[in-house]
């Protein structure tokens, strides 16, 4: 019981804080017309929209990306393989924001590849200016979220029996056929976990649409807190918060049967 009421104290009680709110016009009462002037809001359509078009955009990119990665990494020798795997867990424990300074240094305005290019030609300014729109927190959010699908692939890849890989070589099959016919139905509870879990966080990112401060992205994060911060209309912020949150524990669920089967999977096979 104290675990329990501990929980319910910390985070229970200030999640029912939240739901509550949403209920509650700035005239007082209870009510759903928070809900109703929301829904009926084009900003928040907006921002739906740019939260799901982001979100599953970077999911599919960390899909490619990382199953082309883990595959090199478990399957192709190279000096360094092990180090980089072991690279990779460490990655999964950055903060969002900081990948995305480093690629403002890089990318930014003022960054290096701007910097570089203002050097050569003696133009006024360079010709890299995406990390302000949408497309930067694209860039962003893949860099970021790889990691996390390569994690569980290399899991699963560790498990597989390389004598499949060895037998449908000796038979003739090439790379291509190997990968398509062995490797990737053995990945695919692998991808269908890990692309679940990213395309939860991507869903709730915030740092790293503030920090790219890229011009008209608003996602559902950025707009509770300009409900909140900016315009202190906290009934449509808790309303934006709990429609986030529905959507977020809804996946999260589809991460976790996932999750299980491919676990399942993985036990049947051993």
């Amino acid at each position: 019981m104290p675990p329990v009421a501990f929980l319910a104290l910390v985070f229970l009680y200030p999640l029912a804080l939240v739901v509550q709110q949403s209920f509650t016009p700035d005239e007082g009462g209870t009510s759903v017309e928070p809900y109703a002037e929301v829904f009926a809001s084009e900003a928040f359509r907006e921002a739906l929209a740019t939260t799901v078009w982001l979100a599953v955009g970077a999911t599919v990119g960390c899909l490619v990306l990382g199953f082309v990665l883990a595959l090199v990494i478990a399957f192709v020798p190279f000096p360094g393989g092990k180090a980089v795997a072991k690279f990779i867990d460490v990655f999964l424990s950055f903060p969002s924001f900081l990948i995305t300074l480093a690629l403002l240094f890089i990318y930014g305005t003022v960054g290096m590849a701007n910097g570089a290019w203002t050097d050569l030609t003696g133009a006024a300014e360079g010709p890299f200016h995406f990390l302000t729109t949408p497309w930067g927190v694209l860039l962003a959010e893949i860099t970021y979220f790889t990691p996390f699908v390569m994690r569980p692939l290399l899991a699963a890849f560790s498990q597989l029996d390389t004598a499949q890989l060895e037998v449908a070589s000796s038979l003739g099959a090439r790379p291509a056929r190997i990968i398509r016919k062995v490797i990737l139905p053995e990945a695919l509870p692998a991808l269908a976990a890990g692309g679940s879990l990213v395309l939860v966080m991507c869903l709730n990112e915030f740092g790293i649409v503030l920090f790219t401060g890229a011009k008209g992205v608003t996602t559902l994060p950025m707009l509770v807190y300009g409900k909140a911060i900016l315009e202190s209309d906290y009934p449509a912020a808790c309303v934006v918060a709990v429609v986030n949150i529905a959507i977020s524990v809804g996946l999260y669920a589809v991460y976790k049967t996932l999750t299980r089967t491919s676990g399942g999977r993985r036990r049947a096979g051993a």
